[in-house]
C-alpha cells in the first residue's frame, strides 16, 4: 500500500510549514519571473532570433508543467523534503549548464532541468503539504498567502536580474541564481513534516484516484479552464518587458513615471513585471479569504472576465508609461488570484490526500498554455514585427475560461459517487 507525507492541521494560520513553503515559493518565483529580463541581453549576444529564447522558455514552461505531477506523487509517496530537495538541485543545475549554452538548441534543451526545478519548488508540492497542514478554517487563506509569495518573488526577481546585469554578464546572474535556489532548501528546517503514514487498507489507491478523477467532466472543465491563466501568465512574464521597451513611448521628463525613479522604458519593463507582483500579493490572499466565503467556481469565472477586460482595454489603447503602469497594477490583482482557488476546489472535490498530483495534472494545462502562450509570442513577433495577435488570442481564451467554470460541480466527488450509489 503506497504511503503519503501528512502533518497535522495546525489552528494557527501562520505555522512553520506555511512559512517556510513561502520562503521557498518566494525565491523560485524570483527566479522564474526574471527571465524576461534576460531576452534582449542573450539575443544580441548571439543574434539569435526572438522566437530562440522565446522557445526555450516555452519548453521550460511545457516541462515544468510535465513535471508537476511527477514531483506531487513522488512527494506524496517518498516525503515532500525530498520531493522539494531534488527540485531545488535539478533547477540550480539547469541554470548553472544554462549559463554555458551558446545555441539556441543548447539552451532550449536545458530548459528543461530548469522546467522540472521548478516544478518541483513549486505550487504544487508547496500548495499540498500548506493544504494538508492548513485546518478546514483556515486552508484556503493559507493557499493564498503561499500563492501570494510567489508574487513576492516577482516584485524582487527581475528588479534584481536587472541590477545584477549592469555589472555581471548574464552567465553569472544565472550561476547567482543557482546559487539562492539552493539556499532556500534551509527553510526546510522549519517545515516539520511527520513521518509518512500508511494509508488504511481500504482506501483508494493513488492510481484509482486519478482515474476516477480523469473521468469526471468537472476535472475536465478545470483543467481546460486553466489553460488560459498559463497562457497569459507566461506571455507577460516573458515578453513584456521587451514589449514595453519597444512599444512604449519614451518616459518624459519630470513626469511622475520619472519621479517613481523609472527613467527608460526598459527599465520600465522590470517595474511593470514587479507592479504586478506587488499588486497581486493583495489580489491573492483576497482570492484565498473570498474562497472560504463564496463558491471558488463564480469566483474564478470572475476573475478571468476581469483579466480579459482588462487586456482589451489595454491593447485597445495607445501603449504609454501611464497606461502599463495602471494596467500592471489591475492585471496584478488577478494574476496569481486564480492558484489558491484552483488547488482549493481540486481538495474541496476529490480530498486532501492526492491533492498534490491532482492540481499537478490540471497545472500541466496550464503549462501547455504558457508554452503556447511564450512560444507564439516570439514566433508572431519574427512574423509579423508586433505581439497584436497573440494579446487578442489570450484575450479569447481568458473569456473562454470564464465560461467553461460555470458548470463545475462544486460537490464533493465522494458524496456525488454515495448519492449515485443510492439512488
Amino acid at each position: 500500500m503506497t504511503t503519503i507525507s501528512q502533518t497535522q492541521p495546525s489552528k494557527k494560520l501562520f505555522n512553520p510549514v506555511l512559512i517556510a513553503g513561502c520562503i521557498i515559493i518566494l525565491i523560485s518565483f524570483a527566479i522564474r519571473s526574471s527571465f524576461g529580463i534576460f531576452q534582449i541581453p542573450i539575443a544580441e549576444e548571439f543574434n539569435w532570433l526572438r522566437a530562440d529564447f522565446s522557445f526555450a522558455i516555452a519548453v521550460q514552461n511545457l516541462f515544468w508543467g510535465i513535471g508537476q505531477p511527477i514531483f506531487g506523487a513522488f512527494a506524496e509517496k517518498y516525503g515532500d523534503r525530498k520531493a522539494i530537495i531534488a527540485g531545488a538541485i535539478t533547477y540550480a543545475a539547469g541554470l548553472v549548464l544554462s549559463s554555458y549554452a551558446i545555441t539556441p538548441g543548447q539552451h532550449q534543451l536545458l530548459e528543461i532541468l530548469v522546467g522540472f526545478g521548478i516544478a518541483g519548488t513549486g505550487f504544487g508540492v508547496i500548495l499540498a503539504v500548506v493544504g494538508r497542514a492548513a485546518s478546514d478554517k483556515h486552508r484556503s487563506l493559507a493557499l493564498g498567502i503561499a500563492t501570494a509569495a510567489g508574487s513576492a518573488g516577482q516584485i524582487v526577481g527581475p528588479p534584481l536580474a536587472q541590477f545584477l546585469l549592469q555589472d555581471l554578464a548574464w552567465q553569472s546572474v544565472f550561476v547567482v541564481f543557482a546559487g539562492l535556489i539552493l539556499l532556500s532548501l534551509f527553510a526546510l528546517f522549519f517545515m516539520r513534516v511527520p513521518a509518512p503514514e500508511k494509508t488504511d487498507a481500504k482506501d483508494e489507491g493513488l492510481g484509482r484516484v486519478v482515474f476516477k478523477a480523469v473521468q469526471d467532466p468537472t476535472f475536465t472543465f478545470i483543467f481546460v479552464g486553466f489553460f488560459s491563466c498559463g497562457y497569459q501568465l507566461a506571455f507577460i512574464t516573458a515578453h513584456f518587458p521587451a514589449f514595453i521597451t519597444e512599444m512604449c513611448s519614451a518616459v518624459a521628463p519630470g513626469s511622475i513615471i520619472q519621479s517613481l525613479g523609472i527613467s527608460s522604458t526598459s527599465a520600465l519593463g522590470a517595474v511593470a513585471i514587479a507592479l504586478i507582483g506587488v499588486s497581486n500579493i493583495g489580489g491573492t490572499i483576497l482570492a484565498g479569504w473570498l474562497g472560504n466565503r463564496y463558491s471558488r467556481k463564480y469566483l474564478l469565472a470572475a476573475i478571468y472576465m476581469l483579466r480579459t477586460l482588462v487586456a482589451g482595454a489595454f491593447i485597445l489603447n495607445p501603449i504609454t508609461p501611464g497606461s502599463v503602469v495602471l494596467f500592471s497594477i489591475l492585471m496584478g490583482a488577478l494574476w496569481l488570484a486564480t492558484v489558491p482557488l484552483t488547488a482549493g476546489l481540486i481538495g474541496q472535490i476529490y480530498g486532501l490526500r492526492y491533492m498534490g498530483t491532482l492540481y499537478g495534472l490540471v497545472f500541466f494545462s496550464h503549462q501547455l498554455g504558457g508554452f503556447l502562450g511564450v512560444w507564439l509570442g516570439g514566433s508572431m513577433y519574427d512574423l509579423y514585427g508586433n505581439y497584436t495577435l497573440v494579446w487578442w488570442v489570450g484575450i479569447g481564451v481568458g473569456a473562454f475560461s470564464a465560461l467553461i467554470h460555470l458548470p463545475v460541480n462544486e460537490k464533493p466527488w465522494a458524496g456525488r459517487q454515495n448519492l449515485a450509489t443510492s439512488s
